[in-house]
């Protein structure tokens, strides 16, 4: 007798192997069997007669922990929507934990009022009890943020870190493996993390290594640099020994869509020399970014408050204007989606907001940052749809939305979400899938699900075996898809029927019953054996 049955259904394992007709038999939060149960019963049965079940997804690159919503939104409705059932947080540079002091919380909290959390936490082990205690609606774990590290020392100033600084956040960085951290992640395209150097990634890169943890990095550059950022994070993986996962990869700028072929040669031929390196991607062809990234970088150094000096002068803003004339952005192309103290801007194109104002639009830009005190996220349309698809489509890739989970009550406060915070998973099925047939389902399922548990090490996650944790997925291939876009991102997608978290109902004939069956993820601590 088993809690739970889906019986009738087609099984993808997330092994990547041929599909086959089969059930699954669930006790607890376990998978029990898989395999011909159909003399079998249970308290629940699941008819998945035309659908396919499939493990829970793993989203190895979610900012749900940076921009608050697993406190201000435990259910995080946009994700277990989508089938994700496990996020891996403290992406690009930013994490919550480990903290040399509470005052660190300001450099990463994404303009959110986090007055009303409790901060209770400095170390990771701290922190991971405390995500334990509020609980989740998906299975969480994290990397190390180097930004959260360096500017818990240096804070807003412009400077290399000192041997004695160093020595502590190695240490730091020691204790939070141990206290089950799954690796540690860089923002090097962020202005504070732009001063560090490649020796210094390297050095917190050897303490990962030591550990068995994966490093990830949002690389220094994805327009005009990208091939020379991939190769450092390349030579920093070969230096150390440390296994590489580069953050959702791509070329940004026709001028520069011509690198994403040379960018996954290199990671290719990186790979056949023994380097452990792959990178994830997101369905889309337009990024979310800081709408400070179109200034010039020297503009951005030390910080916000820094940058925000330099635009206010009249001779610094001057030579600023001249240097984005010469940029390789499209500003046709780019929208503003979150303006912190300005909501009217939302959803406007720069080019529309300049020629409102009657500005030019570098003009504009500046104005704007200076009246949001440098808080504006875009979108911005400047990926190529092929480069994309060769980035779905390539086996070293694995899909992950870059995103958070969201409900569509957040529509209400006038924030113009990227679309695939709502439907990343789905559109890889619906679009790549079963409308162009460019990846099968078993491999894009794998992408999904064993190949990030594989890479993260997430254990008894990822794939549906007898023993694993019940992290299920149930849905219609013919139905399935996303429905969210830039019009309106606040859609979740269909077809899916049935999702399990550790054997609870998630998702019950196709809507939330808001049951918090997260488990937190801890890396074991044991040392890698050199």
């Amino acid at each position: 007798m088993y809690d739970i049955l889906i019986k009738n259904g087609t099984i993808i394992n997330g092994l990547g192997t041929p599909k086959f007709k089969g059930d699954i038999g669930i006790r607890e939060d376990k998978i029990a069997e898989v395999g011909d149960l159909h003399n079998e019963h249970a308290e629940m049965e699941v008819d998945a007669k035309g659908k396919f079940v499939v493990p829970g997804f793993i989203d190895v690159n979610n900012h749900s922990d940076t921009y608050w919503r697993i406190f201000h939104d435990s259910y995080l409705e946009s994700m277990i929507y989508q089938g994700v059932t496990t996020i891996i947080g403290g992406n690009c540079g930013s994490s919550l934990a480990p903290l040399v002091s509470h005052d660190v919380i300001k450099s990463i909290q994404k303009w959110t009022d986090v007055g009303k959390i409790n901060f209770n936490w400095l170390t990771m082990s701290e922190f991971l009890a405390e995500v334990e205690k509020k609980k989740t609606a998906v299975n969480f774990g994290t990397l190390v943020g180097h930004g959260t590290l360096r500017r818990g020392f240096v804070g807003d100033e412009v400077r290399d870190i000192s041997p004695q600084e160093m020595s502590l956040m190695k240490k730091m960085l020691t204790r939070a493996m141990k206290d089950g951290a799954l690796g540690f992640s860089t923002g090097l395209v962020y202005s504070h993390a732009k001063l560090a150097s490649s020796r210094e990634i390297a050095e917190l890169a050897e303490i990962v290594k030591k550990y068995n943890g994966v490093y990830t990095t949002h690389i220094r550059g994805e327009g005009h640099e990208l091939i020379r950022s991939v190769e450092e994070a390349i030579r920093i993986s070969k230096d150390t020994g440390v296994r590489l996962q580069i953050s959702h990869l791509k070329a940004m700028g026709e001028k520069n869509w011509h690198l994403m072929e040379e960018a996954i040669n290199l990671i290719e031929t990186a790979r056949t020399s023994g380097i452990d390196v792959h990178f994830d991607v997101y369905p889309y062809t337009y990024t979310g970014s800081v709408l400070y990234i179109l200034l010039p970088d020297w503009a951005t150094e030390g910080g916000r408050s820094m940058m925000l000096s330099r635009l206010r002068d009249s001779e610094t803003r001057r030579r600023v204007v001249k240097e984005m004339k010469e940029n390789e952005y499209d500003y046709s192309k780019i929208t503003i989606s979150i303006s912190s103290l300005d909501k009217t801007l939302n959803h406007k194109k720069i080019t529309e907001i300049a020629r409102l104002q009657g500005k030019e639009i570098e003009e504009a830009i500046i104005d704007i940052l200076i009246a949001s005190e440098g808080r504006v996220v875009t979108m911005m349309d400047v990926l190529s749809e092929k480069n994309v698809d060769k980035g779905v489509v390539n086996p070293f890739s694995i899909i992950s939305s870059n995103g958070s989970g969201y409900n569509i009550e957040h529509k209400k406060t006038g924030e113009i979400v990227h679309p695939r915070n709502f439907g990343t998973f789905p559109r890889v099925l619906a679009d790549y899938v079963r409308e162009r047939g460019v990846v099968g389902w078993e491999e894009a399922i794998r992408k999904m699900s064993g190949f990030p548990a594989e890479k993260f090490q997430i254990e008894k996650r990822g794939i549906l075996k007898e023993g694993n944790y019940a992290d299920v997925v149930v849905f219609d291939p013919q139905v399935i898809r996303d429905k969210a876009n830039i019009e309106d991102p606040y859609q979740y997608p269909v077809g899916i029927d049935w999702v399990f978290v550790n054997g609870q109902v998630a998702v019950k004939n196709g809507l939330v019953t808001r049951a918090l069956a997260g488990d937190v993820i801890r890396r074991k601590a044991k040392l890698f054996e050199f």
